[in-house]
């Protein structure tokens, strides 16, 4: 890893360089180079028009929640009681969990996704997109500080709010 200040060239994983004694914690950290990187590392999703969420219970039936799904155009349902998240049901979960199965007495509970994961409004739009990138998903909910759902915000929330920043 190379000094920023000096140049010498301290050995990878080094916290300070071994020639002039700078920081090298965060020298590896990478710093936008266009104004549109600028804006997805200080933007807050709370930028991003994201959608009122779906909250079911967990015993409702997998039928109901299908139904209420396509009635509402919705491609997901939180799943808790009340403001506490408990799991969240996509229509992956539809397509990999209960096509093509009997669906009788099958409750969300069943066959959602547990505990998701979940961003705050004040993390970063570069923070979801590599929690989406990473965890492979689509649909992350947004919580606020007291952990109560505020909305729920889909890859193509944050798509939409990266073309409006280009155009």
């Amino acid at each position: 890893m190379i000094c920023a200040v000096c140049g010498y060239l301290n050995i990878q994983g080094e916290d300070e360089c071994a020639n002039c004694g700078s920081d090298l914690r965060t020298v590896d950290i990478p710093s936008p180079s266009t104004g549109l990187e600028d804006r997805l590392v200080r933007d807050h999703l709370d930028r991003v028009h994201g959608r009122d969420p779906i909250l079911v219970a967990p015993d409702t039936p997998v039928r109901a929640a299908l139904r209420q799904m396509q009635d509402q155009r919705a491609n997901a349902l939180l799943v808790g009681d009340g403001d506490h998240l408990q799991g969240i049901f996509t229509e992956r979960d539809a397509l990999l969990k209960v096509a093509g199965k009997p669906l009788d007495g099958v409750t969300l509970a069943q066959v959602m996704t547990p505990d998701p994961v979940v961003l705050r409004a004040d993390d970063t739009i570069a923070v979801a997109i590599h929690k989406m990138a990473v965890g492979r998903f689509r649909h992350i909910p947004l919580v606020g500080e007291d952990g109560r759902i505020i909305r729920i915000v889909t890859a193509q929330d944050v798509m939409r709010h990266i073309l409006a920043l280009l155009g």
